[in-house]
């Protein structure tokens, strides 16, 4: 890769970044409804041109930091770990979410959560399926469940979940939430990934 277009990517990662962080303080601060663009860019020193260069508004800047974490953890999905009853990293997920409490309770304050988990159940939806999906692709013996139900399902499950241990003040550990999980997940998907696994 040449040295411009490495420079020019970090460079456009610290520009997402500073929007990003610059959201984050701004939301615990006050309702995202009273934030405006020019509030975000003049937090985060960056020109108004700039912010449209990457983002359409503020809730696609919103919403791509949480559907970046939603990618990273299907990526992350293990099926060497099926046979032990793990393969989503579930705690990893929690755990990181869990640094974000204060934020979470912002944006419930700002009536923002139905948008997240709305968006984050068919962000992660469609990520699970595509991860499925090429793990399964030459499979001569396909599930007899869509890989599409299988992928929304496992996703509802997972952000009602999530949903549940924030608004409940965060009872367990977060390798406890991965455990309940997998054991309520697990029996379903075993049943419907029988023909392929």
């Amino acid at each position: 890769m040449p040295a411009d277009h490495k420079k020019n990517d970090r460079r456009t990662a610290r520009t997402r970044r500073a929007l990003s962080d610059a959201l984050v303080e701004l939301i615990l601060e006050k309702r995202f409804d009273s934030i405006t663009v020019q509030n975000v860019i003049d937090r985060a020193d960056v020109g108004r041109s700039t912010f449209y260069a990457h983002f359409d508004d503020k809730e696609d800047l919103f919403l791509r930091g949480w559907e970046g974490l939603l990618d990273s953890m299907a990526r992350n999905i293990s099926w060497q770990n099926l046979q032990q009853g793990r393969f989503l990293p579930v705690a990893e997920l929690f755990s990181h979410v869990r640094e974000f409490h204060e934020f979470y309770l912002a944006l419930v304050r700002s009536r923002k959560t139905a948008l997240l988990f709305r968006s984050g159940q068919i962000y992660l939806s469609r990520s699970i399926e595509r991860v499925l999906g090429d793990r399964l692709a030459g499979d001569r013996n396909p599930p007899a469940i869509p890989v599409s139900v299988i992928a929304g399902h496992l996703a509802a499950d997972l952000l009602m979940l999530l949903k549940w241990w924030l608004d409940h003040d965060m009872p367990c550990t977060a390798l406890r939430m991965d455990e309940i999980f997998h054991e309520l997940a697990m029996p379903g998907f075993r049943a419907a990934m029988e023909a392929s696994v």
